[in-house]
């Protein structure tokens, strides 16, 4: 047949799950799927012809074309009926090979029309003799292959014994569609269009299958010897053990179930427990070798194995002890350490308590999982950290349900397991950094964990047994509150950890820091040595953090470069004091915070908290001829924006008092800017400083540089409490700042303040702005009141 007349039709398509059609054959199917009806009905109101086609993936509903097989059949429809359950029962007869070219014809989805090709035939028979070898060959095969399959029809036998060569591509097709083996490996025959290639791999087929018959067999005959037909659950242990030995080649391979349940019943756990875990164990023997199933709950009761059942360490608390440590491993700290020494001592009495969860809050470096740790060691219980940052499904802390692929338990389980106790410290860190998406909210997850009432039935998707939290000690660390949400917050103590001031970076460097780094670079005491200028010049030049975390890895880099000076022979021994330092490191990465050197009008010391701890933030006001415009920049939020119109409002309302002209407000442009422009800043805290600031630019009265302030300013002049008094007082201290006005509803939180930092400043509780401005200008404006109130200022 040329191939001018291979013959192209336009048919509905149904897709085939499990059958591959051969040409020549009858074949029955049972259609379902909404997409084969519609074919099946298009097909019979236009000439009952069909392409018949393999999807090579059984689990897809509706596979896509690149998931079918290459080649199929066109065939006829011969019958058809309709069974009760909605199916419809069709016998087709299939009549040629044809393969499809494009997409699907049809608009509408429902039906799948292709457009068909027949495949030319192809036969490459230079020697006849060999077409007639490959066909005996094939019968020969097919006998071997058919004495072992008692249920094989006699009439297929005599069919393909009765078969001549020129019929060598029809037999091997009718072959193909009468084998008992997966459909897969049919469909590289029916994609096959040459008749010799075609027998040639059935031939291999063929003698694969035989191979898999004949060892099938005697896997059945070794059982049927090894067992007693009237024990049926030693029948399947046996053939269990028939099928190992063929595998693997080991007849005296392990009892896995006599090891599990050995295990399972040296548990200290409850009855409840050990019954769930039983059944496990006798749902895996069930299981055939290499099943799935079979690896899913070996990891299963591997895991609540290994799990701490009532296994708990013996905690010793001795407060002497406790307080060594505390002072051994950090630096000042001493109302965290006071608090942490309550803990202990509440626990030393009543160990059984519950509820004292402690969440230590505090910027990044400044000790927080360290404490964690050293709280672990005073109280003699072992220690495992979770990292809760970036973590948004709720399945990380309380596992995966056994059906999905891959599952696994939470975090809170696999802590325990690490900890190898039932009662360890397991520290929570970076708790504020909780995500939530589709997938689950994990801080909600987290109130269970966190809440004494709850946490001794604590159940883990993976596990699926109560476990008992109640004994562990949790500590959760975050770097702020805010992103905390409040039920969680409600159930932990919070422990504030402030930045560290100089003096205490200082005091953490030369005790903890240099010796650490000398020791992982390997330096000693006599070829290394860093001096206190050194350290200081880290701590002011090279580096700006709350914490000590940057200021250890300069540590390192100047114990990395010395280590190479004394490996290269250039130096025997270094001394890293403030110049050798400037010269490691290179020029001077940060400058000090100092005040000015010279008192100047319009310019006025703020302070400012940041996430590394507080700053000094200068603002600056100049006022120009103008028509009353207000500029306001320095990357100023839409909080410090309000806070400057308020400012300006409270200056315009008592400008008389100011000895300012009444008018300023439509004469004059003002420019108010915070230094730093590319950082962004935001906050009431600067409505203080920004009216300073612009009575000393509106009276050109220089302002004192040795003053710094802080606070919310009403319109009416009042000054409001404000946050992070502590760090913004560091920042002033740093910077040389003598005197710092405060809200007089913060006095209380001079406690808090480091005590060097009291005792070089001057804290000057107000309530009123005017107090600031008559204290902190270099001399009061010639018309202002040497005496002011909320009242006389109301009355405006």
């Amino acid at each position: 047949m040329s191939n001018t007349m291979l013959r192209e039709k336009v048919l509905p398509t149904i897709v085939l799950r499990g059958i591959v059609p051969f040409p020549g054959t009858t074949t029955g199917l049972d259609i379902g799927r909404k997409a084969s009806l519609e074919a099946l009905k298009h097909a019979l109101d236009k000439g009952r012809e069909v392409f018949l086609v393999t999807q090579l993936n059984m689990s897809e509903e509706y596979p896509p074309l690149k998931e079918m097989a290459t080649v199929g059949c066109v065939a006829g429809i011969n019958q058809m009926l309709k069974m009760p359950d909605g199916t419809v029962r069709v016998v087709v007869q299939n009549k040629y090979r044809a393969f499809f070219e494009g997409e699907n014809l049809n608009n509408n989805a429902d039906v799948l029309i292709l457009k068909t090709k027949e495949c030319p035939p192809e036969e490459n028979f230079e020697n006849p003799l060999y077409k007639e070898t490959l066909l005996r060959r094939l019968k020969q095969e097919f006998g071997l292959y058919a004495s072992l399959l008692p249920k094989l029809a006699p009439d297929i036998v005599r069919t393909v014994a009765e078969s001549k060569a020129e019929e060598l591509g029809e037999i091997c097709d009718y072959i193909a569609f009468n084998l008992h083996m997966p459909y897969i490996e049919k469909i590289p025959l029916i994609e096959e269009l040459s008749s010799e290639n075609r027998a040639t791999l059935l031939i291999e087929l063929l003698d694969k299958e035989r191979h898999i018959l004949e060892l099938d067999r005697e896997l059945g005959e070794k059982v049927k010897e090894q067992i007693d037909d009237n024990n049926r659950e030693y029948y399947l242990r046996e053939q269990i053990k028939a099928i190992n030995s063929e595998l693997y080649g080991d007849d005296s391979s392990e009892d896995e179930f006599t090891e599990y349940l050995g295990k399972i019943n040296s548990l200290n756990t409850t009855a409840q427990v050990k019954e769930k875990l039983t059944k496990e164990l006798n749902k895996l023997i069930k299981l055939p070798q290499g099943s799935h199933d079979g690896g899913v709950i070996r990891g299963y009761l591997d895991t609540c194995i290994e799990l701490p059942w009532q296994s708990f360490t013996n905690t010793k608390i001795d407060i002497k002890t406790a307080q060594k440590i505390l002072d051994r491993d950090f630096f000042g700290m001493d109302k965290v350490k006071q608090r942490i020494l309550e803990m202990l001592s509440v626990y030393l009495l009543s160990p059984e308590i519950k509820g004292q969860i402690i969440c230590l809050v505090g910027p990044p470096g400044v000790g927080k999982t360290s404490i964690g740790k050293t709280i672990a060691e005073c109280m003699g219980r072992r220690f495992a950290r979770v990292s809760l940052g970036g973590v948004h499904d709720e399945s990380e802390i309380r596992g995966h349900r056994r059906t999905y692929v891959a599952a696994m338990p939470g975090k809170i389980i696999n802590a325990l397991k690490t900890a190898g106790c039932g009662n360890p410290l397991i520290l929570l860190d970076e708790i504020d950094k909780l995500g939530s998406d589709y997938k689950g909210d994990p801080a909600s997850a987290m109130l269970e964990v966190l809440d004494p009432e709850q946490n001794s039935t604590f159940t883990d998707h993976y596990i699926d047994i109560p476990y008992d939290l109640s004994k562990v000690v949790f500590i959760t660390t975050a770097n702020t509150t805010e992103t905390i949400p409040a039920p969680l917050l409600d159930r932990m103590e919070i422990i504030e950890l402030s930045s560290y001031t100089r003096q205490e970076k200082f005091g953490i460097a030369k005790k903890h820091l240099v010796a650490k780094q000398m020791t992982r670079h390997g330096l000693t005491k006599n070829e290394f040595k860093f001096t206190d200028s050194g350290i200081y010049a880290l701590i002011d030049y090279y580096t700006r953090e709350a914490g000590v975390r940057k200021l250890e890895r300069e540590i390192a880099a100047i114990c990395r470069k010395s280590a190479k000076q004394i490996v290269e022979g250039s130096a025997k021994k270094i001394t890293a004091n403030k110049l050798f330092v400037e010269q490691m490191l290179g020029k001077r990465r940060y400058r000090p915070e100092e005040i000015l050197k010279n008192d100047e009008v319009g310019v006025v010391n703020g302070l400012a908290w940041t996430a590394v701890g507080g700053e000094i933030m200068q603002l600056e006001v100049a006022v120009a001829e103008g028509t009353g415009k207000l500029e306001l920049t320095g990357s100023l939020g839409e909080v410090m924006r309000e806070s400057a119109k308020a400012a300006v409002t409270y200056v315009r309302c008592n400008a008389k008092y100011f000895g300012i002209d009444p008018d300023f407000h439509s004469k004059k442009d003002i420019h108010i800017h915070a230094t730093e422009a590319a950082v962004p800043k935001d906050g009431p805290s600067a409505g203080v400083t920004i009216t300073t600031a612009l009575v000393s630019a509106l009276t050109n009265i220089p302002i004192r540089r040795d003053v710094a302030m802080t606070g919310e300013v009403t319109i009416r002049g009042r000054v409001l409490a404000i946050g992070g008094l502590k760090e913004k007082s560091m920042a002033a201290y740093r910077g040389g700042v003598k005197t710092v006005f405060i809200p007089q509803e913060n006095v209380s939180d001079i406690a808090d303040i480091d005590k060097e930092v009291k005792n070089n400043i001057k804290f000057i509780p107000v309530t009123n702005v005017n107090e600031v401005v008559e204290s902190a200008l270099v001399h009061s404006p010639k018309k202002i009141k040497t005496t002011f109130s909320s009242a006389q200022v109301v009355k405006q």
